[in-house]
């Protein structure tokens, strides 16, 4: 049984609400379960130095976890100068993912940062900030359309994250803290709406898993993703 009693291919409760900055371009928070990650969108009409002249734009992504967003407060990077490994890696895969279905030469010189901040952890807050950081860089897209700055939009597909693992012998999604902590496999899938992988992550915390296990669980993401996309499209509708 898991910790929260839901099903293996059950979810936690989710929600995408959109224009919840004032300020900025695009915004959404996005809530999967426990996990609350607001994510907004800016627009800036300049391109990283080595991107100057080539005729196309920029996708890219900063991750943060608000000092109360867990159980006991969390020092601020800031204050001890650096982002952590962690922070940085996840802040990389975030703009990749988004990367990945953006047409950048559509965009123009111009480049749109996605900042991802976790209000509240509860686990698989990477793929929480991906899934919303979509819903974001959308209505970012249609603020501009809608100013005459694009002909058309340079969005050319959905994408989605989930995590996966195995907790207690049993492939599980969307895995919570408490799941999170002890599984002896864990992994995050990003995925378009087509079905096109952009990332796997996945490690063995414990025994090494199976092909087979790694197949299940690669079921489980699948069938997650579609429904995650379906509701970007509900939200966005």
């Amino acid at each position: 049984m898991r910790p929260s009693g839901r099903q293996p291919h059950e979810m936690r409760h989710v929600s995408l609400e959109r224009a919840v900055a004032k300020h900025a371009e695009g915004s959404c928070l996005v809530r999967f379960g426990d996990t609350h990650v607001l994510c907004t969108a800016s627009l800036e009409d300049r391109v990283p130095p080595w991107l100057k002249g080539q005729g196309h734009g920029w996708v890219t992504a900063e991750y943060g976890m608000l000092p109360r967003s867990t159980h006991e407060r969390m020092r601020r990077e800031a204050a001890s100068g650096k982002q952590s490994g962690r922070t940085q890696e996840i802040q990389r895969l975030i703009g990749r993912s988004l990367r990945a279905v953006v047409d950048l030469k559509g965009l123009g010189e111009r480049q749109i940062t996605l900042d991802c901040d976790v209000v509240q952890a509860d686990g698989g807050t990477r793929t929480a900030a991906i899934t919303g950081a979509w819903v974001a860089l959308y209505d970012c897209i249609e603020w501009m359309r809608a100013r005459s700055m694009l002909a058309a939009s340079p969005i050319k597909d959905h994408v989605a994250a989930i995590s996966c693992g195995i907790y207690q012998g049993q492939p599980v999604v969307d895995l919570d803290y408490a799941e999170d902590s002890e599984a002896d496999t864990d992994a995050n899938f990003v995925m378009t709406g087509r079905g096109g992988i952009c990332e796997i992550q996945g490690t063995a915390e414990a025994e090494p898993f199976s092909e087979a296990d790694f197949a299940k669980l690669m079921g489980l993401a699948r069938s997650a993703i579609a429904d995650l996309v379906e509701r970007q499209k509900k939200a966005v509708s």
